[in-house]
């Protein structure tokens, strides 16, 4: 990210943020150590040194300067054993310090932790830091609570993964080079018939976009129940609200769709969510094994489920009440409003399918990753506005079908 300075910051000011981040959080001071044996472990330095990076802008746009910096901080690789976590850098034009550059990798915060640290940078808090930091939080998961708790997760995914269906996506009919491609839509319709859907069944936000997103998947790929790895933020328990760390994992749940209204499907979706919202708390390396296992053990075609991470302040209500549906004439010009366009086409690898959904002014973004070799570039547009065409349909009426048919 770049945000503009204030007028007459000055290089030991950023200096001194820079150093209050790192002195702060201890995971803007872990760097990685690969063992030979393949065991990965974190290490916290007590002291060091990083650079602030100050960049002269000459007679080009400051803004364009701090965009190409952050891309460049933003694309260098990290040496996870050498470099720390954070990039920081500052644009200067004419001696005058025009924006500060912040860049950092997922070992020192996931989108919640980030809020936080952004919140105490501002504020440049003194404040006693929580005390679940990484390494309370690993003492605490060597526990026998901590391992029960990561026994059940593991419990919830394998049954999941051992009756969901083998197959996920049907099979692309638009094979392309480059393969993996990504994808941005900008819905004026979605937000406010979320809120519209939530208005008039009272489900929560969360499971309500997962719930409509559910049946646009299944509409699109004709494959029910639907699996789906929803983004977790795993701040559930004391203490771990104003944490400065990595800890959103993604869940597992499974949706049957077919045969019910869209009301309905809300309300499985708010019921299954909570199971995997607690379930999304585990060893990922013994995750990782028991993927392996389960996929061997069902003949080894068995695909995994998409991903699926709400950032939006929809899933996160103030507390004020939701509105009630627009009329169904704005709703359809806000959907006429809504644009799709591919963004970036490459041969390195994405997943099969992630889908973001992000607020961006006045609309919500919704950005897919995906393979051309599993699902098609029609599908993959297809998929994000009949996201935002399930929640038209709810926002106008719940009873509506969701026209998805029961499996043979």
């Amino acid at each position: 990210m770049w945000i503009p300075l204030p007028a007459g910051t000055t290089v030991g000011e950023l200096a001194d943020r820079l150093r209050y981040l790192m002195s702060r959080y201890p995971t803007a001071r872990t760097r990685l150590v690969f063992e030979p044996d393949g065991a990965v472990r974190q290490v916290v330095a007590a002291a060091g040194e990083i650079a602030l990076e100050v960049v002269d802008a000459g007679d080009a746009d400051p803004e364009q300067v701090a965009d190409a910096l952050r891309l460049r901080y933003q694309d260098a690789t990290y040496d996870f054993t050498a470099d720390w976590p954070f990039r920081m850098g500052a644009v200067r034009k004419h001696g005058v310090l025009t924006h500060l550059v912040i860049v950092m990798c997922h070992l020192v915060a996931d989108g919640s932790g980030a809020r936080v640290l952004f919140d105490e940078l501002d504020e440049r808090s003194t404040s006693a830091i929580p005390a679940a930091q990484p390494l309370e939080q690993a003492r605490w998961q060597s526990s026998p609570a901590g391992q029960r708790q990561n026994a059940a997760a593991l419990r919830h995914w394998e049954g999941i993964l051992r009756t969901m269906p083998l197959r996920q996506f049907p099979e692309s009919g638009d094979r392309r080079q480059p393969r993996h491609w990504r994808g941005e839509f900008v819905s004026y319709a979605l937000g406010p018939a979320l809120d519209a859907v939530r208005a008039r069944t009272g489900a929560a936000a969360a499971p309500t976009l997962l719930g409509l997103f559910a049946v646009a998947l299944a509409r699109v790929t004709g494959i029910n129940p639907v699996a789906v790895r929803p983004m977790v933020h795993n701040r559930f328990r004391p203490g771990l609200d104003r944490v400065v760390c990595m800890l959103a994992q993604y869940g597992l749940c499974l949706l049957d769709v077919a045969g019910i209204s869209l009301a309905e499907a809300v309300e499985r979706a708010q019921r299954v969510s909570l199971t995997s919202y607690k379930n999304a708390y585990y060893n990922p390396v013994e995750l990782d094994d028991l993927v392996r296992r389960v996929v061997a053990e069902r003949g080894g075609e068995l695909e995994l489920p998409c991903y699926f991470n709400d950032r939006t302040m929809l899933a996160k209500p103030d507390g004020s009440a939701p509105a009630p549906a627009p009329a169904a004439p704005r709703l359809r010009d806000a959907v006429s409003r809504g644009t799709f366009r591919w963004t970036t086409r490459q041969d390195t690898p994405f997943e099969p399918l992630i889908v973001h959904l992000d607020d961006v002014p006045g609309a919500v973004q919704a950005i897919i990753f995906m393979d051309t070799h599993v699902i098609s570039p029609a599908d993959g547009e297809a998929l994000l506005r009949g996201l935002e065409a399930a929640a038209v349909e709810a926002a106008l009426d719940p009873a509506a079908p969701t026209a998805v048919p029961p499996a043979a």
